[in-house]
């Protein structure tokens, strides 16, 4: 064991590191690779709407048929603490909302389409 005095922002910690010897480490199994989201599905000639992070959608400022312009702010998704506005890609109208207020979602994970 080593120790060692460490400064951060002003204050003073100590710490003790255990040194060791390569001989002593366990080989341990590879991590799993990343799965694979599928995307979501679009109506032909549509285009989907997706969460480009997992959170919490906080707003849905759209309806069914509500008709959009680029750049208009569609839904609000909470990650990591931080309100991330996810904006209309292209003019259009909304073909289907598929999230609410309060939804957990993932990556990947539709949002509405546009036609």
């Amino acid at each position: 064991m080593k120790a060692y005095k460490v400064t951060v922002n002003g204050n003073v910690y100590e710490i003790t590191i255990e040194v060791v010897d390569k001989a002593d480490i366990k080989a341990s199994a590879p991590a799993p690779a990343p799965v694979a989201v599928a995307p979501a599905s679009a109506p032909s000639g549509g285009q989907a709407i997706s969460a480009p992070m997992p959170g919490t959608i906080l707003k849905v400022n759209v309806s069914n048929g509500q008709a959009v312009k680029k750049g208009d702010v569609l839904f609000v998704l909470e990650a990591m603490k931080m309100e991330n506005e996810i904006m209309a890609p292209c003019d259009g109208t909304v073909a289907g909302v598929s999230v609410s207020a309060g939804a957990s979602v993932e990556t990947g994970t539709a949002l509405c389409s546009l036609a």
